[in-house]
Order: C-alpha cells, then sequence, then structure tokens
C-alpha cells in the first residue's frame, strides 16, 4: 500500500481522515453545533507542482454556553475519501456574541506529500472535497459535524499565447499559438491538457475590455493554433474557464501593431 507510512510521517492526517469518513455520523452531547462554514474565503483551492499551500476553513459554532474551540478538523475528497490536506491542530475562535464564535483553522498541502499520500492516481483527487469538524462548548457539549462545507481542490493551470508576426498590414492572416498544460501531482511537473475549449480574446489598442474572437480545441499535447485577420492593432490572448478539476487560467497577452 503505497505512501501511508511517508504521509503518516508528513503529516499524519490520512488515517484519521479515513476513519471518519467511513464511520461517518453527526452526533455528540448538548446543543453546540456548526452554524455555517466557509472554505478558503469561498473560492477553489489550487494546487500546483511546488508551492505550499496554505488555506483557511472559518467555521461558525454556537452554544448557549458560548464556544471553547475545534477538536477536531478533516477535509478530503468527497467521492474516494482520500486527502493530502493536513491540519496542525491550531485554531483561533474570534467571539461574535455570547453565544457565537468563528473559529478558524489553516490547512496545508504541500505537492511533495501528495504521491505518498494515497495508494491511487492522485490526480484523481481533484475536484470536489468536504470538511468534517469536531466542535466542543464551555459546559463540555462536543459535536462530531460531518459534511459541514464543500468546496472544490483543483490542479493549476498554465497557459501561454504567442502571435507572429507581431507587425502587419490591415487586413492579414496572423497565427495565434499557446499552450494549455496542468500540474500532475504524481511527477510534479506540467503536463499538456488536451481536448479543452480555450477561447482567444482580443482587446483593441486604447479599449478597456477583452472580447472573445473564437474558441479552439487543444491538441494531443495541449497545443494551440489559429489564424485571424487582423484589422486593428491591440493584444490577443488565450482564455481557459477551467473544469471541476483543473484551474481557470487567463494567459499574458501578446501585443499586435499595424504597420
Amino acid at each position: 500500500m503505497r505512501g501511508r507510512t511517508a504521509w503518516a510521517a508528513a503529516g499524519g492526517a490520512a488515517a484519521l481522515v479515513l476513519v471518519t469518513a467511513t464511520g461517518a455520523h453527526a452526533e455528540g452531547r448538548g446543543d453546540v453545533r456548526v452554524v455555517k462554514t466557509v472554505v478558503n474565503g469561498g473560492g477553489n483551492v489550487i494546487v500546483g507542482t511546488a508551492k505550499t499551500i496554505r488555506y483557511p476553513v472559518d467555521i461558525t459554532v454556537k452554544d448557549n454556553s458560548g464556544v471553547k474551540g475545534l477538536l477536531h478538523v478533516s477535509t478530503f475528497n468527497k467521492t474516494l475519501l482520500f486527502s493530502f490536506a493536513d491540519w496542525n491542530n491550531d485554531s483561533r475562535c474570534t467571539k461574535k456574541s455570547a453565544t457565537t464564535s468563528v473559529c478558524r483553522a489553516t490547512m496545508t498541502i504541500d505537492p511533495a506529500w501528495i504521491a505518498d499520500s494515497d495508494d491511487i492516481d492522485s490526480n484523481k483527487l481533484a475536484g470536489v472535497w468536504q470538511v468534517n469538524a469536531n466542535v466542543e462548548a464551555n459546559d463540555g457539549d462536543y459535536w462530531i459535524s460531518d459534511d459541514i462545507a464543500d468546496y472544490k481542490v483543483k490542479r493549476a493551470a498554465r497557459l501561454t499565447t504567442v502571435i507572429a508576426p507581431e507587425k502587419v498590414a490591415k487586413n492579414a492572416k496572423v497565427t495565434v499559438t499557446g499552450k494549455l498544460s496542468r500540474a500532475n501531482w504524481e511527477d510534479l511537473k506540467y503536463h499538456g491538457y488536451p481536448g479543452q475549449q480555450v477561447r482567444l480574446q482580443f482587446k483593441k489598442k486604447g479599449a478597456a475590455h477583452y472580447s472573445t474572437v473564437k474558441t479552439v480545441t487543444t491538441g494531443n499535447i495541449g497545443q494551440l493554433t489559429t489564424k485571424v485577420t487582423v484589422t486593428s492593432a491591440g493584444t490577443w490572448r488565450w482564455y481557459f474557464p477551467g473544469t471541476t478539476t483543473t484551474s481557470l487560467k487567463t494567459a499574458g497577452g501578446d501585443t499586435l501593431d499595424l504597420k
């Protein structure tokens, strides 16, 4: 079984997550409850191949005696029940009223841990994740709360734009190329992402916004190529809206001038 020992040494969270997920329940003692949970400010968690990612899980807890804090927090892929996110048992609760506090747990993902965190292709863990938390009140009440929030953990994308030539006469045709790739969590490299719809966008010189000119499908190694007729100077770029498993990405623009 690949990686269980290595993951335990790195963070120790995977086994706890699996136990929590397998024995799913929502129970405890008393009236303490989770009333709201927001992960990463409501945004997706984007994980690449090198940078360690830390993101907050803000859990609003309510009890008539007041809130003592978080006993445990875990998060994992909702379908496969594996995780490579680690909670370091640190949290900070901010009192909002006599009965309600917002407690923040910080999750950590180090890409170097990912391949050793499970016994499958780790890339399959991209997608919808859930949060579980055990909370405690000042009077000793506690509650084991499962699936208190869903969010997406996505593979980071890269996207490039190149236009040639960069200076042409009006109504000339030019070629716009690029490449879409995404993080592979097994080998910690970026690989081309084939078969994806990517939008070619143009912003006329002096304009404030881009508009979509056409949509192009990436080739077998993520390559993009198309020809366009140029009627004015401006900047061209590729835009990928993302998927359930891969992040949105906007390429840097390439500027074209008229002769």
